[in-house]
């Protein structure tokens, strides 16, 4: 079992449930994205990794578009140097078009987590060298309007299955990165990387989401990140 196979099987467990409203749209990018998905996955997921940052699910303008979490389009394409072609959901909104690399929107939470990595570690080599980032869940859901809907506004019902196939996939995960720490980007990754490592002796703990839907990363979110990297124990760069 590798990354591949892992997100290989959580792309079809996932692709076989249903959802009721408040989610009327689903996106499944392990399915019509991926093609750069593997790629990120071949490229950078080499074990062992010492931290594994753990986000949410796909932004619409990130992961829906390039198949690589928190994939705004410039950075995956010029930094991470990732870019194949990209298909489309089985249904899609139309004020959520998949466009793949052709996306001109950019992910603010992307251009936030990989400028960053840039920034500090300069090639992707060495920053991945000792991170990796995943998401939790692999799906994106949209309401009838087309608003972005979190897994936790899921109903309970449909929120079970999900949430069993991904914890086992990112336990998986963790088995084959076998990281010092496992973080959650926000706190809702970070409350199911507690549910899915309790007991286990690997760091745990929660960094600043860099959404702008999240007023505190608007301000220094670089600052803050650091700050926490380093309460945990990690050294920078």
């Amino acid at each position: 079992m590798d990354l591949i196979a892992i997100a290989n099987e959580l792309g079809a467990a996932v692709g076989k449930l249903g959802f009721r409203p408040p989610a009327a749209w689903v996106y499944n990018p392990l399915a019509y994205a991926w093609q750069p998905h593997r790629m990120y996955l071949e490229r950078y997921g080499q074990a062992p990794k010492e931290i594994l940052l753990v986000g949410m699910n796909p932004g619409p303008w990130g992961m829906v578009q390039t198949g690589v979490p928190f994939g705004d389009v410039v950075l995956v394409r010029d930094w991470l140097g990732i870019s194949a072609p990209v298909g489309r959901p089985e249904r899609e909104h139309p004020k959520r078009p998949v466009l793949g690399f052709a996306c001109r929107r950019r992910e603010v939470s992307g251009m936030r987590l990989w400028g960053w990595a840039k920034k500090t570690y300069g090639s992707p080599e060495r920053f991945f060298a000792r991170f990796f980032v995943l998401n939790y869940c692999p799906l994106a859901f949209f309401t009838e309007s087309g608003e972005n809907l979190t897994p936790d506004r899921l109903p309970a019902s449909d929120r079970q299955p999900l949430f069993a196939a991904c914890d086992a996939a990112l336990r998986q995960a963790v088995e084959i990165l076998s990281p010092k720490y496992v973080l959650g980007v926000g706190g809702f990754a970070a409350r199911r990387i507690k549910v899915i490592l309790a007991g286990a002796a690997i760091g745990t703990g929660t960094i600043p989401h860099p959404s702008p839907l999240n007023p505190a990363a608007n301000h220094g979110w670089a600052q803050a990140l650091e700050q926490v990297l380093t309460q945990v124990g990690i050294r920078l760069p």
